[in-house]
């Protein structure tokens, strides 16, 4: 029994550890997959830049992700950015994409790292970083970074996402436990109300009874012990020995004559089916008879 509750305990824990590391992975496959459709709105968005300054053939670069939330546009050319069609151009695609409308772009010269240009995107309100939205940066080699800034309202949702959801994963295992615990109770009633046949009798060991005709016979203990043993090995002799162990001294007493009187207790309860004996085998034992 102990074991069986060790088993169990495990398997619920690795139930558990499992649904764990199914929302981790589905947090990275959602992740994994935001990542690529931003991607996506990037290279647009140097496409874009590219045929505003009418080059069809420049290349632009693969867009990397450089840091968590934080990716980097890079061109095969020099060009020339102009800053509001920078602007223009990202929230355009960044729409189309559905993403974060919270980010900061950063506009940096290749050859000295050198920030050319940036500004901050908070609830679609633009503020410029650096006063020059109305001049346009020189044809030089220039990478764009874009770092969406998550904010706290979302990370606060997909937090109480996974407390939900871990809480439901824990209230679906006590429920299952709970009727686990129910079955089992139901069954050993059911094996409890279940009796053992005797004759014409039904014998009770749970409730130390037997039932003859609906008619209900209460047994001490150890009259319902020692019947318990008789109907284990009927029409065969038990000695008394044994009787007086199993029923006696295992429970540290010793009797002498106790064996004899609840033996002939037991026949009167058994007396009304005849086909019943409890015979006396001189010198030996006794031994239960059903006369089929």
């Amino acid at each position: 029994m102990k074991y069986y509750k060790v088993k169990k305990e495990c398997f619920f824990s690795l139930i558990f550890i499992l649904c764990l590391i199914i929302i981790t992975s589905c947090k990275r496959q959602q992740n994994k997959q935001a990542s690529e459709i931003t991607k996506v709105a990037l290279r647009n968005v140097g496409h874009e830049l590219l045929i505003a300054n009418d080059d069809f053939t420049s290349l632009v670069l693969p867009v990397k992700e450089i840091e968590n939330s934080k990716y980097q546009i890079a061109f095969a050319t020099d060009l020339v950015i102009e800053p509001s069609q920078l602007v223009t151009i990202i929230k355009k695609n960044f729409e189309k994409g559905a993403l974060s409308e919270q980010y900061l772009v950063e506009v940096r010269q290749c050859l000295d790292k050198e920030i050319a240009y940036s500004y901050v995107m908070d609830e679609q309100i633009e503020e410029q970083l650096i006063p020059c939205a109305g001049r346009n940066l020189p044809k030089k080699c220039y990478t764009i970074t874009i770092e969406f800034r998550n904010n706290k309202e979302q990370i606060t949702a997909d937090y109480r996402n996974y407390i939900i959801l871990i809480l439901l994963i824990l209230f679906a295992i006590l429920l299952y436990l709970f009727k686990l615990k129910k079955i089992k109770n139901q069954q050993t009633i059911s094996i409890k109300q279940q009796g053992i046949p005797l004759g014409n009798f039904v014998f009770y060991p749970e409730q130390n009874s037997i039932v003859f005709k609906e008619i209900e016979k209460s047994l001490s203990k150890k009259e319902c012990e020692l019947l318990a043993i008789f109907i284990e090995s009927p029409n065969q002799t038990i000695k008394r020995e044994i009787l007086i162990k199993k029923v006696w001294e295992d429970n540290g007493v010793v009797v002498g004559r106790s064996l004899d009187t609840y033996i002939s207790k037991l026949r009167k309860k058994l007396k009304e089916d005849d086909r019943i004996q409890l015979i006396n085998i001189h010198g030996v034992g006794y031994k239960l008879t059903i006369d089929n």
